[in-house]
């Protein structure tokens, strides 16, 4: 039996088809109230953005979703952990400045902001999975101690995994740290002869893993913690990774940890992707690139793989923008994501996540 997958597309000729409101009318039809009990804490967890990053969903979209888990007695909250790398969210204490800044405080949403993983990312939690590369993961402690949870995944590219989602938000975004250093198994390494020594690399690396030695870069890969920074920082594309050997292993440790982020409340939890600014990069960015399709509408899913699927296929249906950073596979059915970030394979990860029984990849569309 294929999974449902409810989809509204943006198209609204009355106040009934407002954007706020058809988030409402998902939550509704994709069966959410049923997962929230009474005087659940139930988490919203949601990417708050990077500072100059303006891709993450709407503090006016995420209020809907707080109002309705509040209609089922839930108790909502707006959770996101800290980051692996320096930045605005790096602590709670900036995690919450940047996610107020963006629109994200109690005003607007209705919920108060919560990061899962404390003060400098120690509250934790040990779950238990027994897969092929953790028999445990290290998931943010409020996060597990959540009696329920919605998932708003902002759907758009990214340098290794492809695409980030439902399946990335569950993985990287309910881990503290010490689990994201956990999944970062690759180590970028500098292609010499392409190397100008221009030092972009070494001024975004967080852990000071780059140096310049005879006006090449040298990465330092007991330092290096796999943030990617640096190879999307390099204007000559003189930084790689090993694409066949490291990132598949890498796609399924995110997807192991997927799996631990839900443990516990499998049928708990509900998941909605917005196909909206399709950015080329991960909101983690500080800045926004412009879309690569254009803006496609809002899923609702109790199955992450399923919504995944969907928003992957949703998005390759498109045609593509030639004024992006899209580079190729602009043809409606060909793989943008690919197109971006030639070396990413992507529907790695929903493989992945249906052989180990996280969800399903057939799914049944049906429009709001």
């Amino acid at each position: 039996m294929k999974s449902p997958v409810y989809f509204a597309n943006l198209r609204a000729i009355s106040d009934k088809d407002s954007m706020a409101s058809k988030v409402r009318r998902l939550f509704d039809r994709a069966g959410f109230s049923g997962i929230i009990s009474p005087h659940d804490k139930t988490a919203l967890k949601l990417h708050f953005g990077e500072t100059g990053n303006d891709g993450f969903i709407s503090p006016v979209y995420v209020r809907q979703v707080v109002e309705k888990v509040r209609e089922c007695q839930g108790l909502p909250f707006l959770t996101d952990t800290n980051t692996l790398y320096l930045g605005s969210r790096s602590n709670a204490v900036d995690h919450i400045t940047t996610a107020i800044l963006h629109g994200f405080d109690f005003a607007v949403t209705g919920a108060p902001v919560i990061i899962a993983d404390g003060l400098n990312g120690k509250n934790v939690t040990k779950v238990f999975i027994g897969k092929k590369h953790f028999s445990e993961v290290t998931i943010a402690g409020d996060i597990a101690a959540a009696d329920s949870m919605i998932v708003l995944s902002h759907f758009k590219g990214h340098i290794v995994s492809g695409f980030g989602g439902a399946i990335k938000n569950l993985a990287m975004g309910c881990a503290p740290p010490e689990g994201k250093r956990a999944q970062h198994n690759a180590r970028p390494f500098t292609i010499s002869e392409n190397c100008t020594g221009c030092a972009a690399c070494l001024k975004v690396c967080p852990k000071t893993a780059i140096s310049i030695h005879a006006k090449k870069s040298v990465i330092d890969k007991d330092l290096c913690i796999g943030c990617f920074e640096c190879m999307h920082a390099c204007p000559e594309h003189a930084i790689d990774i090993d694409w066949e050997t490291e990132i598949p292993v890498f796609m399924e440790r995110l997807v192991e940890y997927a799996c631990g982020a839900v443990a516990g409340k499998q049928k708990k939890v509900g998941y909605m992707n917005f196909l909206i600014r399709i950015t080329p990069d991960c909101d983690c960015f500080p800045f926004s690139d412009a879309p690569i399709v254009p803006d496609i509408g809002i899923l609702a899913s109790r199955d992450p793989v399923a919504i995944d699927a969907a928003s992957f296929d949703l998005v390759n249906q498109q045609q593509g923008f030639p004024d992006s950073l899209l580079a190729m596979h602009h043809p409606k059915g060909e793989n943008k994501f690919s197109g971006v970030h030639a070396n990413t394979d992507g529907f790695r990860q929903i493989q992945y996540a249906e052989e180990i029984g996280l969800g399903q990849s057939q799914y049944e569309l049906i429009l709001l």
